[in-house]
């Protein structure tokens, strides 16, 4: 496993749970908003923490912790992903998965061999606008709509999210959005938040009424429509 960041404790990245956050290096996005640019752009720089060290703090943690989320850059481009994984449940934990979607049959693999307890993956924008928000021109969605129709019909846990971007995001492309995960569910409206480690700036947060209204707009087709960080 290329590892290349731990958060010791956090209560926020797996709701419900205590939990260490492992940091994978390497994403096939560019998404310009990505606040883990190092994780993108630089992870081939950054110092790697050796699997068995991340083992052992997960061994001492026993009862403190209770959940591990593993996130990156892009973690499924790790071939040794779930080798990683059955050691990290073999230790009593519940794992997140945070994934863009673009490896439907190891997802598929992960959660029917009860791997992995809880899913999440962003939905960037409607399918007309994927390939210019994660920075690849004509990119090819089909690995992430079989990821999404795996998650929407087959008994997952997950959530789906959208981090909002005014420069993107306005109220024909959420309810294109709402009609391709219909029933979803969980959807997150994320607001945006500029920082130093997103790979470009100039990026514009959507105000809260503007995320209320999206909200308002999806209801009817996602019910379990929901804001965070507002």
């Amino acid at each position: 496993m290329l590892i290349s960041g731990l958060e010791k404790m956090s209560l926020v990245d797996y709701d419900g749970f205590v939990s260490a956050t492992i940091f994978t290096g390497g994403c096939n996005f560019r998404c310009g908003f990505c606040h883990n640019s190092p994780l993108v752009l630089g992870y081939k720089s950054l110092p790697i923490i050796d699997e068995n060290q991340v083992l052992d703090y997960l061994k001492k943690r026993k009862g403190l912790l209770d959940g591990v989320c593993i996130s990156g850059g892009e973690p499924t481009l790790q071939k040794d992903l779930p080798a990683f994984i059955e050691k990290i449940k073999a230790l009593g934990y519940s794992v997140k998965l945070d994934t863009n979607g673009t490896s439907p049959d190891l997802v598929k693999s992960l959660w029917e061999n009860g791997l992995v307890d809880y899913f999440a993956t962003d939905i960037k924008s409607d399918k007309k606008g994927y390939s210019n928000i994660i920075g690849i021109d004509g990119y090819d969605l089909s690995k992430v709509e079989k990821t999404v129709d795996y998650f929407l019909n087959n008994g997952v846990n997950y959530e789906l999210r959208t981090t909002l971007i005014k420069e993107y995001h306005d109220n024909q492309v959420m309810k294109n959005i709402g009609e391709w995960i219909k029933g979803a569910n969980k959807y997150f409206l994320q607001k945006y938040i500029d920082n130093e480690n997103c790979i470009r700036s100039g990026y514009s947060e959507v105000s809260k009424e503007q995320a209320e209204e999206f909200k308002a707009l999806l209801s009817p087709l996602i019910p379990n429509t929901y804001l965070r960080g507002y």
